[in-house]
């Protein structure tokens, strides 16, 4: 097969670091994936990844060392569980995300990502944007993850019986991090389609390829952003959903009993764990997983089942949870492990600063990312780390990192630069 590789970004596929392998993206509305998907995922893993699965900070699951011959074999074997990874990369509308799955509010909202989700995955109208394009619904504005999205969703209180929501546009992390900000607040769900295709279609008609919406919201301004989307007409039309029995698949809030989480260490899990984990969900979880923005996989066990089945059954099956690298959230990109743009083997690195980690250290939240662009979301957690850049030095070419820590600004503030991975270390040791 002659594969086209200038389309297969549409696709959800990336030419990985090692010339001849390829990177496939599952795309999963919320990070929800239903045991029966799971299944044929790590059958596939198996088969043609080297038996591993990499869980991202966005809830999508990846698959490494594809060859291209196995490319289309790949994709139709997923196809036959309903995982269809158009947009998954490339100019389009990415996986829509959902951190809140576990509140009280999760089947709303899980229903809006899926309504979402449907009408952006596959839409020719919408696959030729500058670049990739974010967007994620969240309960509240606590994760502060609507902040990095180029649309973020936040139920907002309404007097009318109606769904609204605050809409935050324009935000991103990379190499100029900027929070989004309040496009406009209590817009009703039934518009929330033509306002999204209203951004699209300003957002599409002028920014250079290769930049995102925050680079438009910069050329114009805010204020001028908001009065061209505002003032356009389609944005206020009103596009009524018909309810739907399937519109989600997780329950409302469930006690923290009936909440699993399992820790993913960098998000790399083997075929043969993913496939245990939907044997579980099969058996005591209504048959659904969830990956987190963490890395991690939650599992709510259904309300008339003991969750000790649940756990006994997790532990059985090698996921005690009881290990630093488990209990620690450290979300990690694949790095130069994996990927083109990677400047540092990050999940090495993570695994040895948790090594090196006191009490207190443990006790934060944790991110490396192998380069600049920020992959693993370092500027959201209480501690974040980047490899920034590459120097010469007596072993070679060897990483620079930076360390960032929370304050009072949006995003983690960089408080040490162009350390070493020895001075990392040694700054990390001192947090105690």
């Amino acid at each position: 097969m002659q594969t086209e590789k200038q389309n297969l970004r549409l696709e959800g596929i990336y030419p990985q670091r090692q010339q001849e392998f390829f990177m496939q993206r599952v795309k999963l509305p919320a990070g929800i994936i239903s045991a029966e998907q799971a299944l044929k995922v790590a059958e596939v893993a198996e088969q043609y990844a080297r038996g591993l699965v990499h869980l991202t900070t966005r809830g999508s699951i990846e698959l490494h060392w594809l060859k291209e011959e196995d490319l289309v074999t790949v994709a139709r074997q997923l196809a036959t569980v309903g995982l269809i990874n158009r947009g998954a990369c490339g100019g389009a509308v990415r996986g829509v995300i959902c951190g809140s799955l576990s509140s009280a509010a999760a089947p709303a909202l899980e229903a809006l990502v899926r309504k979402i989700h449907r009408h952006f995955s596959g839409n020719p109208r919408f696959e030729k944007l500058p670049k990739k394009f974010k967007i994620g619904v969240e309960a509240d504005t606590a994760s502060r993850r609507h902040l990095i999205q180029d649309i973020g969703l936040i139920p907002a209180p309404s007097s009318d019986g109606r769904a609204r929501y605050d809409v935050w546009v324009a935000g991103g992390l990379g190499r100029e991090p900027i929070p989004g900000f309040l496009l406009a607040e209590a817009v009703l769900e039934d518009s929330l389609l033509p306002l999204i295709e209203t951004i699209l279609r300003l957002y599409e008609a002028n920014t250079p390829a290769g930049k995102r919406l925050k680079h438009l919201v910069r050329t114009t301004g805010q204020d001028e952003f908001r009065r061209r989307i505002l003032e356009d007409p389609a944005a206020a039309v009103e596009l009524p959903t018909v309810p739907s029995l399937t519109t989600s698949m997780v329950p409302a809030a469930v006690s923290d009993a009936h909440r699993l989480e399992v820790g993913i260490f960098a998000g790399e899990l083997k075929a043969e764990g993913l496939a245990a984990l939907a044997q579980i969900a099969k058996d005591h979880c209504g048959g659904v997983l969830m990956v987190t923005g963490d890395q991690n996989v939650v599992l709510h066990v259904a309300g008339d089942q003991d969750p000790s089945g649940a756990a006994g059954a997790l532990r059985a099956a090698g996921f005690p949870g009881d290990q630093p690298k488990e209990r620690v959230i450290f979300r990690v990109c694949p790095g130069n492990h994996e990927c083109i743009m990677g400047l540092a083997p990050t999940r090495d690195i993570a695994e040895e600063l948790v090594k090196q980690m006191g009490p207190k250290a443990q006790q934060l939240s944790w991110a490396i990312s192998g380069c600049p662009n920020s992959c693993a979301q370092p500027q959201l957690s209480e501690a974040g780390i980047i490899a920034s850049r590459m120097v010469n030095d007596p072993a070679g070419r060897t990483p620079r990192f930076d360390l960032f820590r929370r304050g009072e600004a949006p995003f983690s503030e960089l408080v040490e630069q162009g350390l070493t991975q020895f001075a990392l270390g040694e700054a990390i040791k001192a947090l105690g």
